[in-house]
C-alpha cells in the first residue's frame, strides 16, 4: 500500500511540478541557456517571459516582415514628473524615432539608443540595446548601459555612463501589445530606475526556444493532470479499501459497466433493426417459404429468435388452414 502511494505522490509531482532552473538568477540568461532573444526563464517557477509582444519595431519592412495594425508605432513614453522631463524607451530595441546629436554618443551609435529624455534642447542616451532580460530573485529585470556620460563626466574621458534598470509587472488587463512604463527614480542622474506594466511579464509554460502555451494547451495539461489523479487515486481506493481485483479496480466500475451494457444494448436493437428491414425488402423477390422460414446467413444470425418466432407462427397458421380444409371436405 506504501509503493502504491509514493508512486501515485511521485506521477502527480511530475504531473504538476514546473521544471526548475539550475542556474543562477543574479547572471543574465540568454543564449547560453539556448532562448530566443527578449526571452527569459523564471528559475523559481519554470516560467517563459516572452517580451518580444512589446518590443517595438521599426515601421520599415526592409526585413520583409509586416507588422500587426495593432502593433504600436513609436516607442513606449514615460512621464518624469518633477524630473522636468519625459523618457521615451523601447523594449529589447533602439528606440523607433530618429534621434541626432546625442550627448557624448558617437554618430553611429545613434541607431542603438534603446532609452533617452530630452531636456533643454539636448537629447541625453539612458543605454543602448539588450536583449538579454533576467531574472534577480523574483524580479524580471532588463538593463541598458552605456549610455551619456554622467553628470561632472567629461564627455570623450568618462568614466561613469547613464544606465537604465527596468522591472516588469504582470498586467493580465493590458493589451498583448501594450505596455506601461512609469518614472521611478534616480539617485545621482547616472541611472534610471523603471517599471513596465504588460501581460507579456505574466510569463506562460513553453519550451527552450521560449514559444509557450496557450490558452488550450494549459487546460489540456489541467485536465491531464485531472484524469491521471481520478485514475490513479480510484484504482488505490478500489485496491486497498475495497479489496477489488481485476477491472473492478477501476474508479466506479458499475457506473461505466452500465454504460458500456447500454451502448451494446443499442448496437444489437440498431443491427436487429437493420436486419428486419432488409429481410422485408427481400421478401417478394424470394418468395414466403424463403424470407420466413429459412432467412438464414447474416440477416438471419441478426434476427435471431424473432425470425424462428415469425417461421414457428407461419407454421401454426398453416396447420389451422389445414384443419379447416378437413372440416369443409367433412361437411
Amino acid at each position: 500500500m506504501k509503493s502504491l502511494a509514493g508512486s501515485f505522490l511521485g506521477l502527480l509531482f511530475l504531473l504538476s511540478a514546473p521544471v526548475t532552473s539550475v542556474y543562477a538568477a543574479s547572471e543574465p540568461t540568454g543564449k547560453k541557456d539556448g532562448l530566443s532573444p527578449c526571452v527569459a526563464r523564471s528559475p523559481a517557477t519554470g516560467l517563459y517571459y516572452d517580451l518580444n509582444a512589446i518590443s517595438v519595431s521599426h515601421p520599415d519592412t526592409s526585413d520583409g516582415k509586416k507588422s500587426s495594425k495593432n502593433a504600436p508605432k513609436e516607442s513606449w513614453h514615460a512621464k518624469g514628473h518633477d524630473y522636468h522631463a519625459n523618457f521615451t524607451l523601447n523594449i529589447c530595441a533602439p528606440v523607433v524615432e530618429d534621434i541626432k546629436d546625442v550627448v557624448g554618443v558617437e554618430r553611429d551609435r545613434w541607431k542603438n539608443v534603446s532609452a533617452y529624455y530630452e531636456k533643454e534642447g539636448k537629447i541625453y542616451s539612458l543605454g543602448e540595446q539588450a536583449a538579454q532580460p533576467f531574472f534577480r530573485g523574483r524580479k524580471l529585470v532588463l538593463n541598458y548601459t552605456n549610455g551619456s556620460p554622467c553628470p561632472g563626466e567629461q564627455i570623450g574621458n568618462s568614466s561613469r555612463y547613464k544606465s537604465t534598470i527596468m522591472s516588469f509587472l504582470c498586467d493580465r488587463d493590458a493589451l498583448s501589445h501594450q505596455a506601461i512604463a512609469s518614472f521611478v527614480g534616480t539617485m545621482d542622474h547616472c541611472a534610471y530606475f523603471f517599471e513596465v506594466r504588460s501581460s507579456a511579464a505574466c510569463g506562460s509554460i513553453g519550451h527552450a526556444n521560449g514559444e509557450g502555451l496557450g490558452p488550450a494547451g494549459v487546460f489540456g495539461v489541467i485536465a491531464l493532470i485531472a484524469v491521471a489523479a481520478y485514475l490513479v487515486g480510484g484504482c488505490a481506493y478500489q485496491r486497498t479499501v475495497m479489496h477489488q481485483r481485476g477491472w473492478r479496480q477501476c474508479p466506479n466500475y458499475s457506473l461505466w459497466a452500465g454504460i458500456f451494457d447500454f451502448v451494446k444494448d443499442m448496437f444489437i436493437i440498431l443491427f436487429s433493426s437493420l436486419g428486419r428491414l432488409f429481410r422485408i425488402r427481400r421478401s417478394p423477390t424470394l418468395g414466403h417459404g424463403r424470407a420466413s422460414g429459412s432467412s438464414g446467413g447474416f440477416i438471419g444470425a441478426i434476427g435471431g429468435r424473432r425470425g424462428r418466432d415469425s417461421y414457428a407462427s407461419d407454421v401454426d397458421a398453416e396447420n389451422r388452414l389445414i384443419d379447416q380444409l378437413d372440416e369443409t371436405w367433412d361437411d
